[in-house]
């Protein structure tokens, strides 16, 4: 979910990447040419791409990305929910305030 709006953006299982906006930068229009020629401290689009995540709903900018061209979104988080689930069961981790804390 998104922290700021609740927009739901996918299963927790699942990448939530997914649910979100992409925009695809060019990198040079976020790190602008230095000096002017061939070799001008600016990233070559022929070698990264600077792609950006938002929530669909509010536009909230979620997670940035440099990426070579033709390299798949990654997958930064994964939890173990079965493994949280247990814990919660537990009494290990407590949701308070919609905050997981160490329980007692």
């Amino acid at each position: 979910m998104c922290n700021r709006c609740d927009h739901v953006l996918g299963p927790a299982r699942d990448n939530y990447k997914k649910g979100c906006l992409l925009y695809d930068r060019d990198p040079r229009e976020v790190h602008t040419p230095i000096v002017e020629g061939s070799f001008s401290f600016s990233p070559d689009p022929l070698w990264v791409r600077i792609v950006e995540f938002y929530c669909p709903q509010c536009g909230t900018q979620i997670e940035t990305e440099y990426l070579p061209p033709g390299h798949p979104v990654t997958r930064d988080i994964e939890i173990d929910l079965d493994a949280l689930k247990a814990r919660l069961e537990s009494s290990d981790l407590v949701i308070k305030d919609n905050r997981l804390e160490a329980g007692q």
